[in-house]
Parts: C-alpha cells; structure tokens; sequence
C-alpha cells in the first residue's frame, strides 16, 4: 500500500516556461503559427495530439522529431519543481515506499526530466495519457497516483489506484472533484499529511 505513481507535467514539475520556448522555436523552424500560451494552458496529453491542434495529419511526424531535438537543451534546462515535489517522493520513501512516474510525456525526455530535477524515483513509464496509463501503474503496484489532469482520474481508475488530484493544472479543486478524484489536494506541500494519514488511518473505538 506504500507505493505511489505520480503524473510530471504540472504535478511533479513546472515545464510550462520551457515547452512554451519549444513550441516557440518548432513554430519558427517549421514556419507554423503556433500559440504557445494555449499550448501550455492544456498540458497532459502526449504532444502528437496537441500537434494536431495545429498541422495537418501528414506533417506531425516531422514536428514531432524537431520537438524533440530542442527538447532537452531548451525545456529541461527551464523546468522547475512543483511546490512540495521533493517532500512528497521523500514522504512515500520515507514509508518504504516505490515512486513511479507514468506520463504523456515520451520516456526519454521524462527521464531525462526527472534526473535534471533529482528527483528520487524507481521507474519512469512515458507516452501513455488517461486509462492508457493503468498498466503501468497496475504492474508497478502503485496502490495511488497523483496527478493535475482529470485524465489522472481515469489512469487511477485504471490501475486500480487511489486517485489523488492536485489542482496545480488547469483543472481547479472543484473540477477534479466533480470528475471523481478520490482525493484533492490544493499541491503537493498537502501531500504528506494526506498520504501518512492515508497508510494508517485513525481507528475510533
């Protein structure tokens, strides 16, 4: 019951400034408008579908392989943690606990993420967006997973996890709660009281 999967984008990190910048220099490089701030205002699903906001089917292939070129030089370098990040992994190992991170994002530039970060976990499963993501979690054995998305519900669901929303996306408080997260929290700074009260629940006799 100790191990939790966590969501990246806007969960465990704030990539918000560097895939802007990203999206900003594909948009010069393949010569496409591409309104970076929506971009960023919706970030979950994996980049081929937001793409698709924006070319035609026959050219995302191509955007896809510039995108990641100037990933890891231009995003990973402006990518924060979210507030209360660290001390959530460190509450789950602290437990004996397992950390995965199962997200939309390709597992390469997730991993390199989350080293730049030096965040502390076991594995990293990528590319995968809402139910998608319940294997992952399920063959990890992660009894919760926490993330900003209300796909993150549908991913718990899923796997058979706990879903615990944190409103630090663009899905607020009442959002994620209407969507059926069994849990919310305002951010991580709220996570390790939940989760220690979460493994050993107060018994009233």
């Amino acid at each position: 019951m100790n191990s939790v999967g966590f969501d990246l984008d806007m969960t465990l990190a704030d990539t918000r400034a560097g895939i802007a910048a990203v999206y900003d220099e594909l948009a010069l490089r393949i010569g496409v408008f591409i309104d970076s701030a929506a971009v960023v205002a919706r970030l979950g699903p994996p980049l081929e579908w937001e793409l698709a906001n924006w070319l035609p089917a026959e050219e995302i292939p191509r955007a896809v392989d510039v995108y990641r070129s100037l990933y890891p030089s231009i995003a990973v370098p402006a990518t924060t943690p979210m507030p209360g990040a660290f001390q959530a992994v460190e509450t789950v190992r602290r437990a004996g606990g397992r950390v995965i991170v199962v997200t939309g994002k390709n597992p390469l530039d997730a991993t390199r993420t989350v080293k730049a970060l030096g965040l502390d976990v076991d594995e990293v499963a990528g590319s995968v967006f809402g139910p998608a993501k319940g294997p992952s979690l399920a063959a990890f054995g992660a009894a919760a997973y926490v993330g900003d998305h209300v796909a993150d519900i549908e991913a718990a669901r899923a796997g058979g996890a706990v879903s615990v929303g944190v409103a630090t996306g663009h899905h607020p408080v009442g959002e994620l709660r209407d969507h059926g997260a069994d849990v919310v929290l305002a951010d991580l700074t709220e996570f390790a009281e939940w989760y220690d009260g979460w493994r050993s629940p107060t018994v009233f006799v």
